[in-house]
């Protein structure tokens, strides 16, 4: 687990400001929930913290560590699953051990201690296309972690899930996170999802085709058990919670 500081980023295209001076933290073992609409600059702040872009200001910590401008410190899913078609799912998940110098027998041999985990077992030897979405979100999750244990960003992760296949894989989530004791951070543009996953919501707002560059407004902080986060929807707090971060999105009165 790491802590990871976003320290007053800035970043800008072609003459126009997207972001402007974001400043959260996400303490070691965390999950924050960065929630924000379509739009307003979460995937270019997602660029910047993996370093796949330097920010025009302001700097990216890991652990104390400035990783400003240097990918391969953190693990960076994206909404589609992006398996290789042509490569079995052990061969899909050990990828990023490989990359980074092990054997291919030694790297399948390190995901397969954790696929019983990531409630993989079984799939080993399947070809992506035989798996369903759930399933596939999975592995390429176990990817993302064994890419980088320490922290991980996930982009929608679960935006192209129906309803009832979502529901399944944020407690499956929430449970493998207290499992393997990783820190992530987590865009949605989903206010229920991003208080039913997260330990804080940090809430995005501007919009920066018509001159407004987006900040942290705020943040909410969630004080739930994790392993009771299917029946907290149903509850007055669960309520209470989404009503501030509407009022920080600046729709007070949609609840």
């Amino acid at each position: 687990m790491a802590r990871l500081e976003i320290n007053g980023v800035s970043q800008g295209f072609d003459g126009m400001e997207v972001l402007h001076n974001v400043t959260l933290t996400v303490e070691s073992g965390q999950v924050a929930c960065l929630l924000g609409p379509s739009g307003c600059g979460k995937t270019t702040l997602f660029h910047v913290v993996a370093g796949l872009a330097a920010p025009s200001a302001g700097t990216v910590l890991l652990d104390g560590e400035d990783i400003t401008g240097r990918p391969g410190h953190l693990s960076y899913m994206l909404q589609k699953d992006l398996l290789l078609q042509h490569k079995r799912i052990i061969d899909n998940v050990a990828l990023p051990l490989v990359l980074r110098g092990a054997t291919r027998q030694e790297a399948r041999a390190r995901a397969s201690e954790l696929f019983e985990v990531f409630g993989l077992e079984g799939t080993e030897q399947r070809w992506p296309s035989e798996l369903s979405g759930g399933m596939r979100q999975r592995a390429a999750l176990l990817r993302s972690y064994l890419f980088s244990r320490e922290c991980m960003l996930l982009d929608e992760p679960f935006s192209a899930l129906d309803a009832f296949t979502k529901a399944d894989m944020h407690a499956w989530f929430l449970n493998v996170v207290e499992q393997v004791g990783t820190t992530a951070l987590v865009v949605t543009h989903d206010i229920d999802e991003a208080i039913e996953l997260a330990d804080v919501v940090y809430v995005m707002h501007g919009n920066p085709q018509h001159g407004e560059p987006t900040r942290v407004v705020g943040s909410e902080l969630i004080d739930w058990p994790r392993a009771d986060r299917s029946s907290f929807t149903l509850t007055e707090a669960f309520l209470l919670h989404k009503r501030r971060v509407l009022e920080l999105l600046g729709q007070k009165d949609a609840v």
